[in-house]
């Protein structure tokens, strides 16, 4: 890449770099007046490391410096520690510094295209490879190296150290909870098994069994509840059942009533013909015309007609009686299905609650029962370290402090003994402590 022509002063500023370069090149090193500082030391290019190598020459002709991009470029370090790159082909790092892989490169482009001074050749480490942190750490897994990175450090990204009595007591602590959640699902269960009980007898009101290993503020409340329940259920039952009976009733009236009407009905019906005969006389001796017949004939049809009205309303009304007496029994069958069910449902539940509650339990007895037998046991030792190293393609495994330096690719292994573990086997039985806490966990 040529520079722009209006940077005129950086020209400037380049050729003066580029006397002061061939004086150096001319006198072999640089006085010691001219070094600002040591180089750092020497550090290998570990695999996968990824890098950006950058090729500069001064072009003497042109008085200012030319960037190869079609050589530079991003990188990366294979796991056989080679670097391909273009027109070069494959470069070994082997045991090369950042230093001595610029020079190589330098060296190499000089004598591949047969320059006379060897370009200017930088490399940066764009990303190291990851370290793993592995052990007794709360969070082991793969981190970020940056030089200077220390086996301390490590420690603190993942997390610390992971303190199995902490995890302990954390998981004891979550069983008492767990044992507290299903003591209450018992409680609200046989609770809800009284009401249903009590909903089957028809009582008026409910028999709960009175525990003392609960809370009696907190049962106290799941009892109104359940009451505010049963009455809720049995006013109901009473809306429904009044419904039914007085619809009852009002059939039976009802049905009295067009009974007294068809009483009537049949009196009407029996004088009308007992008119009819009379007048049918009379008209065949010629007494009285016959249209008088003809009008008796129309009344008696018409009272038959509303006497079977009257016969077809009472028909009806007595079906519906029964099938409001149907209702009002089916009410009182369904409701004892529907409450059979929700006991048979419920008894099933309790059942898993209470096997549940015991498998807490001795998971929890066990726990406390390990407690007991570590005691003052359990007080850790110092943390160990261990880091394992990829050398010379050769992995290598070293004892570590805290301040160890680590490399990229390192895997470092934490290790936190045990007082405990160099003694003897404690008894692991429960005290009887251990069972009396464990029984009142959940309370």
């Amino acid at each position: 890449m040529y520079m722009n022509s209006s940077h005129r002063t950086l020209h400037l500023f380049f050729r003066a770099t580029a006397v002061i370069g061939a004086l150096v090149f001319l006198a072999g090193a640089v006085p010691p007046a001219l070094a600002d500082s040591a180089p750092p030391p020497p550090q290998t290019l570990a695999p996968q490391t990824k890098i950006r190598v950058t090729i500069v020459q001064w072009m003497q002709s042109r008085g200012q410096y030319e960037r190869w991009d079609a050589l530079g470029g991003e990188y990366t370090v294979s796991d056989d520690g080679t670097v391909l790159l273009p027109f070069l082909g494959t470069l070994s790092i082997g045991n090369l510094d950042n230093a001595d892989l610029t020079n190589e490169i330098a060296k190499r482009l000089q004598e591949k295209i047969g320059l006379v001074q060897a370009p200017a050749v930088t490399i940066e480490i764009l990303e190291y490879p990851p370290i793993y942190v592995v052990g007794d750490v709360t969070t082991p897994g793969q981190y970020s190296f940056r030089p200077g990175l220390t086996v301390l450090q490590s420690l603190a990204m993942s997390g610390g150290p992971r303190r199995a009595k902490e995890e302990q007591q954390t998981h004891s602590i979550q069983i008492v909870g767990e044992l507290r959640e299903i003591d209450h699902s018992i409680l609200r269960s046989t609770a809800r098994l009284a009401r249903l009980q009590a909903e089957m007898d028809e009582a008026d009101e409910i028999t709960f069994d009175q525990t003392t290993d609960v809370d009696q503020q907190f049962a106290a409340g799941i009892y109104n509840e359940e009451r505010v329940i049963f009455r809720a259920r049995a006013n109901a039952m009473d809306r429904q059942s009044r419904a039914f009976t007085e619809l009852r009733d009002l059939l039976i009236k009802e049905i009295s009533t067009l009974e007294e009407k068809l009483s009537g009905a049949d009196d009407n019906i029996k004088s009308v013909e007992d008119q009819l005969v009379s007048v049918k006389s009379l008209v065949q001796k010629g007494l009285t015309i016959s249209s008088r017949q003809m009008d008796l004939e129309r009344l008696l049809t018409t009272y038959r007609s509303d006497k079977l009205d009257l016969v077809t309303a009472v028909m009806r009304g007595r079906q519906a009686i029964s099938e409001t007496t149907r209702n009002l029994e089916g009410l009182y069958d369904a409701r004892r299905s529907e409450v059979a069910t929700e006991a048979q449902s419920e008894r099933a539940s309790l059942d898993q609650f209470k096997l549940k509650r015991e498998t807490l339990q001795k998971l929890l007895i066990a726990d406390l029962g390990s407690n007991d037998s570590v005691k003052s046991l359990t007080d850790d030792l110092p943390l160990t370290f261990s880091v394992t190293r990829r050398t010379a393609g050769q992995i290598n495994q070293f004892q570590a402090s805290e301040t160890t330096a680590l490399a990229p690719g390192d895997v470092v292994r934490v290790i936190q003994p045990h007082i405990l573990d160099n003694s003897p086997r404690a008894d692991t039985s429960p005290s009887f402590e251990t069972q009396t806490l464990a029984d009142r966990a959940g309370q």
